[in-house]
C-alpha cells in the first residue's frame, strides 16, 4: 500500500515542527555527532582504499579529503 500525498504532507509538517522545537544546544550536538558517523565512516573508506595506512596517516588523508569538501562547497 502506497502513501498518500496527504500522509507524507503531515508526517513532513510533524518533521518540521519537531525541528522548530528542538532547542539550539540539541541541534548542534545532532550535528556534531552527525560529523562524528560521517568522519568514522570516511575514514574506514581510506582504511579500505590503503589498508597499509596507520592510523596516522589515515587521518592525514581523511583531514585533506575534508579540506577539498570545503573548497568543493565554498568556491574558488
Amino acid at each position: 500500500m502506497e502513501p498518500t500525498q496527504e500522509l507524507i504532507a503531515e508526517i513532513y509538517r510533524e518533521r518540521v515542527h519537531q525541528a522548530r522545537e528542538t532547542p539550539p544546544a540539541e541541534k548542534l550536538l545532532a550535528g556534531l555527532t552527525l560529523f562524528e558517523l560521517c568522519a568514522g565512516i570516511m575514514a574506514d573508506g581510506i582504511r579500505s582504499q590503503f589498508p597499509d595506512a596507520d592510523d596516522r596517516r589515515v587521518q592525514e588523508i581523511l583531514r585533506q579529503r575534508l579540506a577539498l569538501a570545503r573548497r568543493l562547497e565554498n568556491g574558488p
